[in-house]
């Protein structure tokens, strides 16, 4: 049962569902996207990535066992909305023979994330009745969601900036439409999030994300940075060094009381000296910003 308590909460519009239905469901999604699928159980969801050939991200996502006990027929998928109908139409081209059906099922369910819930191993879930609450990276976090006729869940109205500020400095970014194939898993900590498994078969991919985890190759890493100016996902960063190439990309970012806290993807050279700049070397100047997690070295 999910815990009763005085949360804040925020209803996602810009979020959606897949519903992924069948006996070859869980096996279908296994071989495509980042995750382990086939040893999904329900107490627990999985943060997969839905990559290129050439392991580039085309969308990031939450997937959970739907249906009732005993009923492993259905997957649902969670995602941003604005990367949704390309992915469902991507997945559909490769199920074949499999016996899984894919659909839209935004309109049947209402995303909200949640602030302020009890302490929680990210990924894992709770359920009540038709609702599932899942426990998210960084203090607190939850992503809730429920039949759309439902009543929103008990709590305080939570503002989307206050949610965005926490998406970012917990270290996470998903993948929008203006960062669709910018970034191979790692770009983004996905692995060090839970989002790749690398004891499963093959993906879309895979050979690249292997690649790039075991032989050292990673030269560019999300890091969370503060600023005084309005930041926006797609957008460049600059190195002072290096004016004229940009030395990142923003993934999230967020804003409260004139301040952002924006998580980008970066060249790890340009953490070692000079500063970082949003949207032109003379533009605001990005002040690191701790992670609130550890980073493996490179093997």
């Amino acid at each position: 049962m999910v815990e009763s308590l005085q949360t804040s909460c925020l209803h996602l519009s810009d979020w959606g569902v897949i519903r992924a239905q069948g006996a070859d469901a869980a096996s279908f999604l296994h071989g495509q996207l980042t995750q382990d699928f086939a040893l999904l159980d329900r107490e627990h969801a999985r943060l997969a990535g839905f990559c290129t050939a050439k392991g580039r991200l085309l969308a990031t996502l939450v997937g959970w066992r739907g249906g009732q006990d005993g009923n492993d027929s259905e997957i649902l998928l969670a995602l941003p909305a604005d990367t949704l109908a390309a992915t469902l139409k991507r997945l559909s081209m490769f199920v074949l023979r499999a016996k899984c059906k894919l659909s839209d099922a935004s309109a049947e369910f209402a995303v909200y994330g949640l602030l302020g819930t009890p302490a929680a191993e990210a990924w894992t879930l709770a359920r009540e009745g038709d609702a599932v609450q899942i426990a998210l990276p960084g203090p607190g976090r939850a992503l809730r969601v429920q039949p759309a006729a439902a009543p929103a869940p008990a709590g305080d109205a939570l503002p989307p900036d206050d949610w965005a500020w926490a998406e970012a400095a917990a270290g996470m970014a998903w993948v929008r439409a203006a960062t669709v194939e910018a970034f191979v898993p790692q770009m983004i900590n996905f692995e060090v999030l839970g989002g790749v498994s690398f004891k499963k078969g093959c993906y879309p991919g895979q050979e690249i994300v292997a690649r790039s985890q075991y032989r050292g190759t990673l030269k560019r890493r999300l890091q969370v940075f503060e600023t005084d100016a309005a930041a926006t996902v797609g957008q460049e960063i600059f190195h002072s060094a290096d004016p004229e190439q940009p030395a990142g990309v923003v993934a999230g970012c967020g804003s409260r009381a004139g301040r952002s806290v924006v998580a980008a993807e970066i060249k790890l050279a340009a953490l070692e000296g000079g500063s970082l700049h949003l949207g032109r070397a003379s533009g605001a100047t990005l002040q690191p910003r701790a992670l609130p997690y550890e980073i493996p070295p490179q093997e």
